[in-house]
């Protein structure tokens, strides 16, 4: 008895599935990240108006002022959808393990200038309330954005942010020999020390942002452009000098994130501006409002930490050059 064995191939119908291809055509192959993107919100046959904004329907172009031809212009660089973001973070965050258990096990805290560890205990430890609001901003334009490409990605943010919040808590923790002492005294400082009180006012006045791109530009944008370097870049070159790699070490995942994530919103700000002339003037706008209230939010924190608030007007000329690139007046 003979058998014969043979392959038969079989020529797929469509190259992706058809809300893509009514873009793209049948004939094109999809990355996975457009299948997961392109067109997935809901458009029609909504049952209800919101309650609590009956004058909007549930997913709606008029939550913001910027207006777009096709809210699906826009696109994250980095492709991702669930997998790649879980696959990126997954490495981000067994890197940040090592980091802790590095600096644990070698005890290298005890290494650092005490009157420096005073300093970061003060500087660091609150900001854990700085991305915790950021965390619900980014929910918000999740939640009000229009698109799956922007609703996405901020989604992943927001987890991002959270994640953050959790990592400046167990720094607070490792700094205090795993006691709540320190977090205890960070949110003291959040709500009490003179520095803090004008990134605590500016952040509080951004969870109250009707319009949803403008948070994301309040927040990602002016906020995050000022905060994050000063706090991630030059107060940490300054610890060095005094024995602060632990933290540096510690601090590393934001310093990663930072500028992982700037691709996304430079990504999103340049299409939105460069869409049309009103949409650059309106978000050129509300950059300046919030770079303003950044810098002078920020400048009391970098004078109690550098004895100067020189740094905040070097990262603003920086701020403002890549807000420029991307079609924004500064």
């Amino acid at each position: 008895m003979n058998i014969e064995i043979k392959a038969e191939s079989f020529t797929p119908r469509r190259s992706t599935f058809s809300h893509v291809a009514r873009r793209y055509g049948e004939d094109r192959p999809a990355s996975r990240y457009d299948e997961a993107t392109l067109d997935v919100q809901a458009t029609t046959n909504f049952h209800y108006r919101p309650l609590w904004a009956p004058e909007y329907e549930i997913f709606d172009t008029r939550r913001t002022a910027v207006v777009m031809n096709d809210w699906y212009d826009f696109a994250d660089p980095r492709q991702f959808y669930y997998a790649t973001y879980n696959i990126s973070r997954a490495a981000m965050n067994a890197a940040a393990d090592r980091a802790f258990e590095f600096v644990e096990d070698r005890d290298l805290v005890a290494r650092v200038d005490a009157e420096w560890l005073d300093i970061v205990r003060h500087y660091l430890v609150p900001l854990r309330h700085y991305e915790w609001a950021a965390d619900l901003n980014s929910l918000r334009v999740t939640d009000y954005g229009y698109g799956t490409r922007v609703t996405s990605a901020a989604m992943f943010a927001a987890c991002d942010r959270l994640g953050m919040a959790q990592l400046i808590t167990r720094i607070g923790l490792v700094l205090e020999g795993n006691t709540d002492v320190g977090l205890e005294r960070g949110r003291t400082a959040w709500l009490e020390a003179d520095d803090w009180q004008g990134v605590r006012r500016m952040v509080e006045d951004t969870l109250v942002v009707d319009d949803w791109f403008e948070t994301f530009v309040a927040q990602y944008l002016a906020a995050d452009g000022i905060i994050h370097p000063l706090v991630y870049g030059v107060f940490d070159d300054a610890g060095l000098e005094r024995g602060g790699t632990a933290v540096s070490m510690m601090c590393e995942f934001m310093v990663d994130w930072m500028k992982d994530n700037a691709r996304w919103v430079d990504a999103l700000v340049k299409v939105a501006a460069e869409e049309s002339d009103a949409n650059a003037e309106l978000i050129s706008g509300w950059y300046h409002t919030w770079r303003d209230r950044a810098v002078e939010a920020a400048s009391p924190l970098a004078t109690t930490v550098l004895g100067t608030a020189d740094a905040v007007g070097t990262i603003r000329e920086a701020l403002d050059a890549r807000a420029a690139s991307l079609g924004l007046t500064v």
